[in-house]
C-alpha cells in the first residue's frame, strides 16, 4: 500500500530523488527556515547513512553467499579470520560494482538483465522442489507454523523490520523518475506488476523452506536457502550460494545506483556538495555521487554485522516513509489542481502513518539500544549542518578547490545535460 502512494507522489512531483523531491515540493514553500529542513535531512541521511548501510547489508550478504561453498577450507579459522574474509570479499564485490556504475548506465542495465534472470531461476528451482516435496507429503513443519513464537510489541517490530526489509526496493524507482521513459505510466506499472510478482515468490520460496526446515533452522540459520540447497540438491547444491549471491550483487548494484542519483539531484538543489551534482563528460554517469557510495559503504563495511545494520536502517527508513505520507496529505492540499494519473485511497496514507509510527516506537520503549539513539542523534547532526549550510549558505573559502580538484580528477561537469 506504501508502494501506491509514491506512484501518486510521483505523478505530483515528476522529478527524481523520491523522498527527498516530494519533501521539497509539500514542505518547501511553507515556510523559509522549516520548510527546506525536512529534505534536507532525508537527503543527508539517505545519502550519508541510510543507502551506504544498506549497501554494506547487501553486500555483506553476498560475501556471506560466496564464502559457503568453501565452508569446509575456512573450518579450521578463527571466527575473527572468517569475519576478516568476508569483509575483503564484501569490499572486492562492492569495489566491482562502483566500477560498473561509474563506467556506464548500458552496462548497468545489462548487468541487472543477467542477475535478474539468475536469480529468477534460482527462485524457480527452490519452489519447484517444494511443489514436489508438498505433493510427497512432506507438510509436518508448516503444520507446526509459528509454534512456539513469542508474540509482544518488541517482537512484532523487529519481525516487521526483517521482513519489510525484503520489500524495501519499492521505492526505488521514484529515485529516478526523470530517467523513466512515460514515468506517468511505467512508475505505476512497474509497482503494479513487481511487487506482487515479488510478494508470491517470497511467500513460495518460504513454504518451501518450511517443507524441509523447522521454524529454529530457519531462524538460527546465516543463510536458509543453503541449507536447504545441502539437503534437496547434493552435488549441485552450489547453485543455490552462486545464485544468491548473484541475486544480491544485482539487488547492492542496484542500490548504489539509484542513491547516486539522489546524491546528484540534492547536489542540484544545493543541498549536497556542489561537486557531488557533477557528471562525467563522456559517460554523463554521476562519479563524484557513485565513489562516494562506494566510500561510505566502505566504511559500513567494516563498521557493523548484518543484524544490527538491518535494525538501525529499517528504524531510519520507516522515519522517512512516514513523513511522505504526510507530505501526500499536505499536497492534496496545496496542489489540488495538479495532475494525478492514480489517486490512493485516504486511508491508506493514514494506515502506512500508523504503521511507520509502530515501527519506529515500540522499539524505542521496550528495547532502547543505543543503534536507535545513535540514529536519531544523525537525524539532529544533519538538522544542525542544515543552519549553515543551506539556511545560511555558508560555503568554506576551499570548496572551489576542492570542486576544482574532483573536476579535473574525474573529468566531470556541472548537468547542463541529464544523465545517460
Amino acid at each position: 500500500m506504501g508502494a501506491l502512494t509514491f506512484v501518486e507522489l510521483s505523478s505530483v512531483v515528476p522529478r527524481s530523488g523520491a523522498e527527498y523531491s516530494y519533501f521539497l515540493e509539500a514542505f518547501g514553500s511553507l515556510h523559509k527556515f522549516w520548510g527546506p529542513l525536512p529534505s534536507f535531512v532525508c537527503a543527508f541521511i539517505n545519502v550519508c547513512i541510510l543507502n551506504p548501510t544498506s549497501t554494506a547489508v547487501i553486500i555483506l550478504t553476498f560475501s556471506e553467499y560466496v564464502c559457503h561453498p568453501f565452508a569446509h577450507q575456512m573450518s579450521g579459522m578463527t571466527p575473527e579470520s572468517q569475519d576478516m574474509v568476508k569483509k575483503m570479499i564484501a569490499i572486492v564485490g562492492l569495489g566491482l560494482m562502483t566500477v560498473i556504475n561509474f563506467m556506464s548506465v548500458k552496462l548497468y542495465v545489462r548487468m541487472q538483465n543477467i542477475f535478474s534472470v539468475c536469480k529468477l531461476v534460482v527462485c524457480g528451482i527452490v519452489i519447484l522442489t517444494g511443489v514436489v516435496l508438498l505433493c510427497t507429503g512432506e507438510t509436518e513443519n508448516l503444520s507446526k507454523g509459528s509454534e512456539g513464537s513469542a508474540a509482544s510489541p518488541e517482537n512484532l517490530a523487529l519481525a516487521f523490520y526483517g521482513c519489510l526489509w525484503s520489500y524495501g526496493g519499492w521505492s526505488t524507482i521514484t529515485v529516478i523518475t526523470e530517467e523513466v521513459k512515460k514515468p506517468e505510466v511505467n512508475v505505476l506499472r512497474s509497482i503494479v506488476i513487481t511487487l506482487p510478482l515479488v510478494t508470491a515468490v517470497y511467500l513460495m520460496m518460504n513454504v518451501a523452506y518450511m517443507t524441509i526446515l523447522t521454524i529454529p533452522e530457519m531462524v538460527t540459520a546465516s543463510a536458509v536457502a543453503v541449507v536447504f540447497g545441502d539437503r534437496m540438491l547434493g552435488v549441485m547444491n552450489f547453485i543455490i550460494p552462486v545464485g544468491v549471491a548473484i541475486s544480491t550483487f544485482g539487488c547492492a548494484l542496484n542500490n548504489q545506483f539509484a542513491t547516486a542519483r539522489l546524491c546528484y539531484v540534492a547536489g542540484r538543489e544545493g543541498h549536497m556538495v556542489e561537486a557531488f551534482s557533477y557528471i562525467h563528460m563522456r559517460r554523463l554517469t554521476p562519479a563524484p555521487a557513485v565513489l562516494l557510495q562506494g566510500l561510505l559503504a566502505f566504511l559500513f563495511i567494516i563498521s557493523g554485522d548484518i543484524k544490527s545494520l538491518i535494525d538501525f536502517c529499517s528504524f531510519l527508513v520507516w522515519i522517512f516513509y512516514g513523513f511522505a505520507m504526510v507530505a501526500l496529505m499536505v499536497m492534496r492540499k496545496t496542489k489540488k489542481d495538479a495532475s494525478r494519473h492514480y489517486k490512493v485511497p485516504v486511508f491508506i496514507p493514514v494506515l502506512v502513518i500508523l504503521v511507520a509510527l509502530f515501527l519506529c516506537l515500540v522499539p524505542i520503549i521496550t528495547d532502547p539500544t543505543p543503534k536507535y539513539f545513535l540514529a536519531l542523534l544523525f537525524i539532529g547532526l544533519g538538522m544542525i549542518l542544515y543552519v549553515p549550510l543551506v539556511y545560511h549558505k555558508f560555503r568554506p573559502k576551499w570548496m572551489n578547490e576542492f570542486t576544482y580538484f574532483i573536476q579535473v580528477l574525474l573529468e566531470v561537469v556541472p548537468p547542463e545535460n541529464e544523465l545517460e
